[in-house]
């Protein structure tokens, strides 16, 4: 990256930062571009020479958010990939506290941004498609459980928009419930199996 790019992202992590503090005190359709321009110390030009609007800003933000909340585990990343390779199936259950509950703090601490990205459905679902994840993680996975592959796909929306859906419930309620109660249910919803005509366990 050379110095005008560097000078460029620098700015665009500023205004992304600006808008997530924002989100902390007001709502969304009352924040201004000229507050944002306050907040991230930069003139109204730099901010339109960026966006066309505080909408442009906000998809950008989701993005710079959930980029900002994957880099926390870059630093176990050699860790999982040995665990995917050699450990046993069940060590590659990741529908566990330990990697639930960094998640769900993660969104508790941003909620006033997930909130809103849950306004918008499209918008909060495309943050939630990463590739490089489904690649390096989720097919070797499915590999090791022998799952056929025309199911994979299947498999992993199930997971995905399940997981998804319980969080934008959760959001709903402004995230009042405990962190590790939400990722019980999480793990409860996926393997536990339930017996609904008897209403038996």
């Amino acid at each position: 990256m050379n110095k005008s790019e560097s000078k460029y992202f620098n700015t665009a992590v500023r205004m992304d930062e600006a808008l997530m503090s924002l989100l902390e005190k007001k709502d969304f359709s009352y924040i201004t571009v000229k507050e944002i321009c306050e907040v991230a110390q930069v003139n109204r030009s730099t901010f339109y020479l960026h966006y066309e609007n505080t909408s442009d800003l906000l998809d950008e933000t989701l993005e710079y958010a959930n980029e900002k909340f994957l880099n926390n585990f870059k630093t176990n990343t050699a860790q999982i990939m040995s665990k995917i390779k050699t450990g046993t199936l069940d060590e590659l259950i990741f529908i566990t506290p330990e990697y639930l509950n960094p998640y769900l703090n993660f969104i508790k601490e941003n909620r006033q941004l997930f909130i809103l990205a849950s306004k918008y459905p499209k918008l909060f679902h495309a943050q939630i498609k990463y590739e490089n994840m489904y690649l390096y993680i989720f097919e070797p996975i499915f590999e090791r459980f022998s799952l056929e592959k025309h199911e994979r796909k299947y498999m992993l929306a199930f997971y995905v928009y399940g997981i998804m859906g319980i969080v934008m419930e959760w959001l709903k309620e402004d995230c009042v419930t405990e962190v590790e109660i939400v990722s019980n249910m999480i793990s409860k919803f996926i393997f536990e199996k339930y017996n609904f005509s008897k209403g038996e366990k």
